[in-house]
């Protein structure tokens, strides 16, 4: 973002603190402590909203892209990324089978995420068109379990001389146990270097991302053409080669 094509940003969190945090910026800007279910925006007020890794924290997500939708303008676009329903899941099957295993039953250790199948029909429902979604993976090697949920949950971490952040990410289900035992935990370790571990002793933990674009509605958007109104059929591509030799001579 440059200030010479972004006439004024305004950050929006439900946390005081991230917005404190937020790196200085040229542009004009203006942070506003808000909930994304509940956007205090009047109607069509932003040409571009973007999101990045915060909607897996959103209780409403169905809501929370209908109020993106509302204070977007005519042609607005909004584009964000999330994590998807497969990040972590090293940690969630060691977890769930040690406390099988430990304690009889297991309950939610690991935040709960969308499925891609979902996210387009959400986006669609709320209102966004041309819409473009796609996923990636991203793997992290940790020296253990423990290791990796320093990092997600820790705030920061003394690495040298540098306050190195890590992602200060917890479990947001309000179902879930408030406490693992230790030997459950040991447990989890051991299961996690089984049947994940790397033939150098380290753990892998995997972060997929989901990227979305979707547009609000304008006239002056491209539309798809009538049903049966194409004038070449897609037979004729096998041909295109000597069309276009023909058409050369």
């Amino acid at each position: 973002l440059f200030q010479e094509t972004i006439e004024k940003l305004i950050q929006v969190d439900i946390s005081e603190n991230a917005l404190k945090n937020a790196v200085d910026s040229e542009i004009p800007t203006v942070s506003v402590v808000a909930d994304e279910e509940f956007l205090p925006f009047k109607e069509d007020t932003f040409d571009l909203v973007v999101s990045s890794l915060s909607l897996h924290w959103v209780n409403d997500l169905p809501r929370a892209f209908r109020e993106i939708h509302q204070v977007l303008k005519p042609d607005g676009v909004f584009i964000g990324a999330m994590f998807g329903g497969d990040t972590l899941y090293e940690l969630r099957c060691s977890l769930q089978l040690a406390e099988l295993e430990r304690e009889g039953g297991f309950s939610p250790h690991v935040s709960p995420f969308t499925a891609v199948s979902d996210l387009g029909h959400l986006l669609s429902r709320a209102g966004f068109n041309t819409l473009t979604v796609d996923t990636d993976e991203i793997q992290v090697n940790y020296p253990g379990l423990f290791e990796v949920m320093e990092d997600l949950q820790g705030k920061y971490i003394l690495y040298g001389n540098l306050n190195v952040f890590c992602m200060g990410e917890s479990n947001c289900s309000w179902n879930r146990k408030p406490l693992l035992h230790r030997e459950t935990m040991l447990a989890a370790a051991a299961i996690y270097r089984e049947m994940y571990g790397n033939s150098d002793g380290s753990v892998p933990a995997t972060f997929q991302i989901y990227y979305m674009i979707g547009w609000k509605f304008h006239e002056s958007q491209a539309r798809p053409a009538q049903r049966g109104s194409a004038t070449v059929s897609f037979g004729d591509l096998a041909k295109i080669d000597g069309l276009l030799s023909r058409g050369k001579k």
